[in-house]
């Protein structure tokens, strides 16, 4: 039995969760990995893997032998790319997830400028607004706004994002301002981001949460719109600041209840954990950290 073969397959079932799946990555058989497993099992006197016909889940054992294992693999990694050079000059395919919008205005150009800096590199930039499972999609590194949930993946802090609610001052001119949440009632309401006819904004008073049922005139699923039909004096909507952003430069649009927004989302960059990072990884969160200014607060 080959150690660091019976640890890549180890390793890849945890993160897969099934060993189908770890056979795909490793380009093995379900049956090779299931005796590299075996193997590795009959050589530390532990199981490692709760194994039914539906799911695979760690043993305490298994636990706390993943951490180590991956330690081991990044090492041998670490030393295998020092050795190629491969650490110093970013190369090969770079494939990275965002959300749609915030995608499209703000990691596009930095994409952009990532290829002219780095010619040896080809990339490829995932725009969807669902939260893509890095190891299986193939993916380097996603940029994530919110709370993280995903305790397998290393983050970088790279901005914030305050959740802002706006209307136009004509708008707000005819039906007056409101100034607390609980006066929204009195307004007409445009939801951005639920299909459904009903929707909740969440506030924050005395460090608590304040959560308002609204019953919307107009929803939609593409913030545009919302922010379009707002401008033309539709009503009061509640977006991400990067979304109302040009509006505000603009003046068609004004943000009320500013002291009664809810603490700012984080913008993450994150990736599948290990203790070494590819020069191409590296350079384009070097790269977001150097041009972007992702604090929309």
């Amino acid at each position: 039995m080959d150690r660091i073969d019976a640890m890549q397959a180890f390793v890849a079932v945890a993160d897969l969760q099934g060993f189908a799946p770890a056979a795909r990555k490793l380009r093995l058989s379900p049956s090779a990995v299931t005796r590299l497993i075996a193997a590795l099992e009959e050589r530390l006197g532990a199981r490692l893997l709760q194994r039914t016909t539906r799911s695979v889940a760690l043993t305490d054992a298994g636990a706390r032998f993943l951490e180590r294992a991956r330690r081991i693999l990044a090492d041998v990694e670490e030393a295998e790319l020092a050795a190629e050079g491969e650490r110093t000059r970013p190369s090969g395919r770079l494939v990275v997830s965002a959300p749609l919008g915030f995608g499209r205005l703000h990691v596009s150009p930095v994409m952009a400028t990532y290829l002219q800096r780095f010619p040896e590199v080809s990339a490829e930039l995932r725009l969807e607004d669902r939260v893509v499972n890095l190891v299986e999609d193939g993916i380097d590194l996603a940029v994530r706004i919110g709370l993280l949930a995903d305790s397998s993946l290393v983050s970088r802090h790279v901005g914030e994002m305050r959740r802002i609610v706006v209307a136009s001052p004509a708008y707000l001119k005819r039906h007056g301002e409101p100034k607390t949440p609980a006066e929204i009632a009195g307004h007409q309401t445009i939801q951005f981001g639920s299909t459904s006819v009903t929707g909740e904004w969440r506030f924050a008073e005395a460090g608590r949460e304040l959560r308002l049922d609204i019953a919307p005139r107009f929803s939609c699923n593409v913030a545009d719109a919302a922010i379009e039909y707002a401008e033309q004096g539709g009503g009061l909507t509640r977006v991400l600041a990067y979304q109302a952003a040009a509006a505000l430069r603009r003046g068609s649009l004004t943000v009320v209840l500013q002291k009664y927004e809810q603490p700012p989302l984080p913008i993450h960059i994150v990736y599948p954990t290990s203790r070494l990072l590819s020069a191409k990884v590296r350079a384009f969160i070097d790269l977001v950290t150097e041009t972007a200014d992702w604090r929309f607060g």
